[in-house]
C-alpha cells in the first residue's frame, strides 16, 4: 500500500483545503497522474500520486482541512490487476456459468458477491452524482447538494449552469413544523426574510485574516495626490498601433506606472524596504506585485526585476499574470517575493480609496479612474483635464511622511513628464 500524503507546498502554507478528489476509491492512478486538487491560502495545487495501482481509501473529505504530511489517501499498488478484471469478470460471469456446467457449486458463490458488490456501490453512486469540476467547486461554495440539482444533460452530468439555476431559484419557505429544523435565532436574520448563507473559501477567509493583520500590526498611514494624465493618454494614443504591432501587446498604462514607481523606490529606498524584528531590510530588486482581481478574491502576482524590463516586457508580463490569475492557474512561485505593490481600483470605477498594505511589504500605490476635471492653469486660465488621484499607503515605522509625500510627489512628476519616464527606463 502506498499512501499520498500533502506535499510541502510553500515556506508560509502548511495546511489546505480539498477542492475536489479527481479520483474516487476504485479508480485506477497512473504514477505521476492527478489525484485530488487542494485549495491552499494562495492557489489551488493538484497533487499527483507516487505509485501507479488502485486508490483504495480516501482519508479526507471534500471541504476537510488538511496539512502538510497528512495522509489523505491510500493506494492499492497490487490492486492494478484485480482492478483491471473485476468488471471483466462479473460481464462474463453468464459465460462462465455456460462453460462450467458441471461445477455448479463454483458458480453459484461469486454472483451473490457480485450483487453485493453492486449494492454497495450504488449508495455510493447515489451520494457522488456526474458533476463537472465547475459545478462542484461552485455547489459547495453555495452549500447546495449536487444530487438536488436538475440536469438536462443527456448523460446526467451536473455542469456549472445547471449549480448557477438551481441557486438562482426562489427559496420556498420552510414549515417551522417540520421536525430536525432549528428555529431561527436573532443571528439568523429577521424571521420571514429571505437569507443565503454561503461558506466562506478558504481564499477569502485568508484575505480577510490577512487584512486584518496588516491593520492591527503596521502603523498604516495614506497619503494623497493626483495626476494629470494629460501627456501620458496623448503619448499613449500616438504609440499604441505601432506598440501593438511591434509587440503583439497593448500599451497600457500599468507599464507607465510600473516603471515610474520602480525609479521612486530608487530614490526612496525605504519604500522598498520591509521590518524583520528591529532590523530593516533594504531591497535592492524591484519586484512589483499587481493586484488582480478573480471570481475567487484579490491575488497579486509579482512582475520580477521591473527595474531590467522595457514598457513590452512589462506589459506582456501582466497579461500572462492575469490570465493566469482568471483562469486559476498561478503558481505558487508567481506571487512570493514582491517588494512593492500597485492595486488599480480605477477599473472599477474607483475615485478615491485608502489601499491596505500586502503582506510584509511597507508601501502600495492606489491607481484610481481617470475624470475629467476643471483644472487651473495658472491665476486666469483653466481647463478640462484627465485627473487621476493616486494614494500612498505606508507603515509610518519604516517610511516618515517625508519621503512618503516624496515618493508619490516623484511618480507625479515622472507620469506628467513621459519623456523623463522614458529617459529612467
Amino acid at each position: 500500500m502506498a499512501e499520498i500524503k500533502v506535499p510541502e507546498l510553500a515556506e508560509s502554507i502548511m495546511e489546505g483545503t480539498i477542492a475536489q478528489w479527481l479520483k474516487k476509491p476504485g479508480d485506477f492512478v497512473d504514477k505521476g497522474e492527478y489525484i485530488v486538487e487542494l485549495e491552499t491560502d494562495k492557489v489551488n495545487v493538484e497533487i499527483i500520486s507516487e505509485e501507479a495501482g488502485v486508490v483504495k481509501e480516501l482519508k479526507a473529505e471534500e471541504g476537510e482541512t488538511v496539512n502538510v504530511g497528512d495522509v489523505i489517501a491510500i493506494v492499492d499498488e497490487s490492486g492494478t490487476a484485480e482492478s483491471g478484471t473485476s468488471q471483466e469478470a462479473s460481464e462474463a460471469a453468464p459465460q462462465k456459468e455456460e462453460q462450467k456446467a458441471s461445477e455448479p457449486e463454483q458458480v453459484s458463490q461469486p454472483a451473490p458477491n457480485a450483487a453485493r458488490e453492486q449494492e454497495e456501490k450504488q449508495p455510493d453512486e447515489k451520494e457522488r452524482p456526474i458533476a463537472s469540476p465547475a459545478a462542484r467547486k461552485l455547489a459547495r461554495e453555495k452549500g447546495i447538494d449536487l444530487s438536488a440539482v436538475p440536469t438536462v444533460d443527456p448523460l446526467g452530468r451536473v455542469r456549472k449552469q445547471d449549480v448557477e439555476t438551481y441557486a438562482n431559484q426562489p427559496k420556498q419557505p420552510s414549515s417551522p413544523a417540520q421536525p430536525g429544523k432549528a428555529a431561527p435565532t436573532a443571528s439568523q436574520g429577521e424571521p420571514g426574510k429571505p437569507v443565503e448563507r454561503v461558506r466562506m473559501s478558504r481564499r477569502r477567509q485568508t484575505i480577510a485574516k490577512r487584512l486584518v493583520e496588516v491593520q492591527q500590526t503596521a502603523a498604516m498611514l495614506t497619503t494623497f495626490n493626483e495626476i494629470d494624465m494629460t501627456a501620458v493618454m496623448e503619448l499613449r494614443k500616438r504609440k499604441k498601433d505601432k506598440f501593438f504591432e511591434e509587440h503583439d501587446v497593448k500599451l497600457g498604462f500599468m507599464s507607465f506606472f510600473t516603471k515610474a514607481v520602480v525609479a521612486a523606490l530608487k530614490k526612496y529606498p525605504a519604500v522598498n524596504a520591509e521590518l524583520q524584528g528591529d532590523e530593516l531590510v533594504y531591497k535592492k530588486y524591484y519586484d512589483i506585485g499587481v493586484a488582480v482581481s478573480t471570481d475567487e478574491g484579490l491575488v497579486v502576482p509579482v512582475i520580477r526585476d521591473c527595474d531590467r524590463k522595457n514598457f513590452a516586457e512589462i506589459e506582456e508580463d501582466i497579461m500572462t499574470v492575469a490570465k493566469k490569475a482568471r483562469d486559476n492557474k498561478l503558481a505558487l512561485s508567481d506571487l512570493q517575493g514582491g517588494t512593492f505593490t500597485i492595486t488599480n481600483g480605477g477599473v472599477f470605477g474607483s475615485l478615491l480609496s485608502t489601499p491596505i498594505l500586502n503582506g510584509n511589504q511597507v508601501g502600495i500605490l492606489g491607481m484610481h479612474t481617470i475624470q475629467t476635471r476643471p483644472v487651473a492653469i495658472d491665476a486666469e486660465n483653466m481647463e478640462n483635464r484627465p485627473m487621476m488621484y493616486v494614494a500612498l499607503s505606508y507603515d509610518h515605522r519604516v517610511i516618515d511622511g517625508k519621503e512618503a509625500v516624496g515618493f508619490l510627489v516623484t511618480v507625479k512628476k515622472l507620469l506628467e513628464n513621459p519623456e523623463d519616464l522614458l529617459l529612467e527606463g
